[in-house]
């Protein structure tokens, strides 16, 4: 009997959870909020940060567009850019979503950063195309970095 009131009472301690009341509970960031915190980093120009919590979304969303293209924006607006890492992530993004205007606007600009107008150019008829008329903010965006490229590059 004595047996039988043990095996019973550790099968209760097995079978049922046990809470303390003194651990804390640790909150993990969803996607979302990886991405507001990216965008705030962003605001402050805190890189780092911005790329830490995008390269973790990106880890638990590898199809988030708006993740690659706000890390791809991330290594190219860094004091040292790191213009291979953006240009993967940018075609990553685009890959992901073509009409992504966001990335084809940034890309744009990471091209000009390249010397290369001609590819910026090809995205900025993309713009045109996706957003049906040239007054979208990525279109008349990139439009003024080309034609600050060329005054400054004539």
């Amino acid at each position: 009997m004595k047996m039988k009131n043990i095996l019973m009472s550790l099968m209760f301690c097995v079978a049922s959870p046990v809470f303390a009341a003194d651990v804390p509970t640790v909150a993990v960031p969803t996607v979302a909020e990886r991405m507001s915190n990216a965008r705030n980093a962003i605001k402050i120009n805190n890189w780092r940060a911005a790329m830490a919590e995008l390269n973790v979304a990106i880890k638990e969303e590898p199809r988030n567009a708006d993740a690659h293209n706000l890390l791809a924006y991330s290594y190219r607006k860094q004091a040292r850019p790191d213009l291979p890492k953006a240009f993967e992530h940018y075609n990553i993004a685009l890959k992901l979503d073509p009409k992504h205007r966001g990335a084809h606007e940034y890309i744009g600009e990471a091209y000009l950063m390249d010397k290369k107008p001609a590819e910026a150019e090809q995205h900025l008829a993309e713009l045109e195309k996706i957003c049906g008329n040239k007054t979208c903010e990525e279109y008349a965006d990139l439009a003024r970095a080309i034609a600050d490229y060329k005054a400054k590059n004539k």
